[in-house]
Parts: C-alpha cells; structure tokens; sequence
C-alpha cells in the first residue's frame, strides 16, 4: 500500500426510523458533503484501489456517495470497521489491502480521528497541521497519507492532505 485515505461518514440523521444505530441513513447535507468530497479527491487525482467501508448504512452511503465521482473501486463492506478503534483498522488494511496500491477507508469516529492522528504524530506533520486535525474530525473530513512500504514498515507515514468538507464548497458538519 503506497497511500492511505480515511474518511469519516457524512453526517447522519439523529435516529433511525428502526430506532438502531447501526441503520441511521446519510442527512441531506450528509450526501451532499461526501459527494464534494469525491470530486475533490477526483480533482486531485487521488482514486482508491480498494474501498474498506462500515457495514453501518451511513458509511455504505458515504461511500457511494464518493465514489460516484471516481473510478471504479473495488468495495468491501465490513463489519469490524463499524466503530473500530485505531488498532482494529489497522489490523483491516492489513488482512484486506492485499496489493492495492491506494485503500481508502470509511469509518466512524473516535477510531477515524485518532488514528489520523496518531499517524500524522508519527509521520512527523508540521504542528500547523496537527495542530488543526488534533482540534476537529467533522463528519466528511478526508485525511490522505503517503505510506513507504506500508503501513508498520519503512519510512513514516506522510500527511499529504486534511480535507474538510466545508473548506471546500460542502456544509460540513459536526
């Protein structure tokens, strides 16, 4: 894996109409937000490989969302990612990445926020930039590391972008 995308869902309607978290679906705003996001992504020129989404439904929507405006990603929806800690996503990319050059994941916070974090802590990003990620991890924020020879070996991880939805035309949320 050379680079690593993570991307918190969209925001979310309070409850479910079953009343379950796990089924809340995207707010308006929610699909709109990670829908600008694809397209930033595209403009960049940033295209997963391979997609590791929640199976929560705000993620599999967010992940749609995104992925209109990119290439075809191969997309993997999977249990364990839904409200995963750091260590769990890590051992996900690991078991699932296979030889994917770009993964993205599509998750939930705190788990997105801290290892976004602690990787940007450990790829040493300027203290501007951690600064402001350590501050807030809105729904829809796209955090972008460049990794040399993955995720535990090599060199340290590289914070290539911190994108927040309403830096750049979306709403943004909370």
């Amino acid at each position: 894996m050379e680079r690593l995308i993570l991307m918190r869902h969209g925001k979310a309607e309070r409850h479910a109409q079953t009343g379950g978290d796990f089924e809340r679906a995207l707010a308006e705003s929610g699909r709109a937000d990670a829908a600008v996001m694809g397209r930033v992504l595209s403009g960049l020129g940033l295209t997963p490989d391979l997609m590791l989404v929640s199976s929560a439904r705000r993620t599999r929507e967010t992940a749609e969302q995104v992925a209109a405006g990119l290439a075809k990603a191969r997309v993997e929806h999977m249990r364990e990612l839904y409200h995963a800690d750091p260590e769990e996503i890590v051992q996900a990319l690991e078991d699932e990445s296979g030889g994917a050059a770009t993964v993205m994941v599509v998750g939930h916070n705190p788990g997105m926020h801290e290892l976004a974090l602690g990787l940007a802590l450990r790829g040493g990003a300027s203290p501007i930039q951690t600064n402001k990620l350590r501050g807030r991890f809105p729904t829809s924020t796209v955090v972008v590391f460049g990794l040399k020879g993955g995720l535990g070996g090599g060199q340290p991880p590289v914070l290539e972008h911190l994108l927040y939805a309403n830096e750049n035309g979306g709403a943004g949320g909370e």
